[in-house]
Formats: structure tokens, C-alpha cells, sequence
């Protein structure tokens, strides 16, 4: 959201409305706030159109609730709160509607790669190397690059520099990650027979 625009004129309190349609009023002031961005919005953005006294967890807590059985949702992402369709609709939606810029479109190896940078970053190519002993495609890094899914990070300490990888705010947002603290337990994986165990 724009963070050094003036702010428009916006009566924030509402000093007029009782106080359940003032409530109301601000939970449809974030949801319209949320159904406009296009990336997770954080709490201070939300706090600018609602009364100074309000807390905008439970305002968001409000609105998710007011949700519940629509087919869409408020999600917890990357440091805000973002609208995003139930899973359940997925299919409705590729069926009806052309989103191929949308989906990842992603391999298994390109998910385990993919995987490997989020629980080892930052890390170099020689990195992935030994993980998955074998060389990893600048092919592959360029196409998870270019969905904007990983970035460059600090160049490693090590002879020659090289470049290292980290995951961004996008692959939060399309694996629908508050943080990477939410990722699966490595171990977890194992047991479920999703991983190698460590």
C-alpha cells in the first residue's frame, strides 16, 4: 500500500454512529482495503481507516468470521491480511476463468528445490548441489526468479563470493506463510513420508 501518500480526508472515528454500526463500518472500511490490494496489507495500512481506539486483530477477526461459508477468506500472510479464495474453488475458478499467470505451474523438483532454499537460506548453488547431489539448473533458479518466488541474498563469505538465494514476500504469499516460522517441520515431514529424514 502507498506509505508516503497524504492521507485523504477520512472521518476515522465516526463519532455519529452508534457504536455497533461504527464497528460494522470499519470491518467493511478493511475488507474494501483488503479486496483492493493485490498484496497482504499490514496492520499499520489497516489502522489508518479505522477509529484510533479500534484493534484491528479483532476487527480482521470480525470480518472472518462475517465470511465464514462465502468462498472467500481473510488469510494471514507475509505480515498482513490478504482476501484469497477457498481451495475448495480452485477448480471453479481455472474452469470458468483464465488465470495461467496465476498458477506456479511447479514441478515436484522445482517444489523441493524450492523447498531446500526456504529451510537452508541463504544459500549458494553449491549449496543445493550437495543437498541434492546433482548440479541445480540455472534454468530452473532463472524460473523461480522470474515468478518472483526467490531472490538474491548476501553474497557468501567464501573464495569467489558467490551469489546466495533466499525466498521472498511471493513465495509466502503463494504458499500462504505468515512468516518462514510457519513452514512444516522438517522432522514432521519425514514421518509423514513427505521428506528424506534428516
Amino acid at each position: 500500500m502507498a506509505k508516503d501518500r497524504p492521507e485523504p480526508d477520512l472521518d476515522r472515528e465516526l463519532p455519529d454512529l452508534p457504536s455497533e454500526l461504527r464497528w460494522r463500518e470499519w470491518m467493511r472500511r478493511i475488507e474494501a482495503v483488503l479486496f483492493a490490494s493485490a498484496s497482504p496489507v499490514p496492520r499499520e495500512d489497516l489502522a489508518r481507516v479505522v477509529g484510533q481506539g479500534a484493534s484491528v486483530d479483532l476487527l480482521v477477526e470480525d470480518l472472518a468470521a462475517d465470511l465464514e461459508g462465502r468462498s472467500f477468506e481473510v488469510g494471514r500472510v507475509s505480515g498482513g491480511w490478504m482476501l484469497r479464495t477457498r481451495p475448495a474453488y480452485s477448480p471453479a475458478i481455472r474452469a470458468a476463468a483464465d488465470v495461467g499467470d496465476q498458477d506456479l505451474n511447479l514441478t515436484e523438483f522445482d517444489v523441493a528445490v524450492l523447498a531446500a532454499i526456504a529451510y537452508h537460506q541463504p544459500i549458494t548453488r553449491d549449496g543445493l548441489k550437495d543437498i541434492f547431489g546433482k548440479e541445480i539448473s540455472r534454468d530452473l533458479i532463472g524460473r523461480l526468479h522470474a515468478r518472483d518466488l526467490i531472490a538474491t541474498g548476501p553474497r557468501s563469505p567464501r573464495r569467489g563470493a558467490p551469489y546466495t538465494f533466499v525466498t521472498t514476500e511471493q513465495f509466502l504469499v503463494a504458499f500462504g506463510l505468515e512468516t518462514l516460522r510457519d513452514l512444516p517441520d522438517p522432522e514432521q515431514l519425514g514421518d509423514a513420508g513427505l521428506a528424506a529424514r534428516p
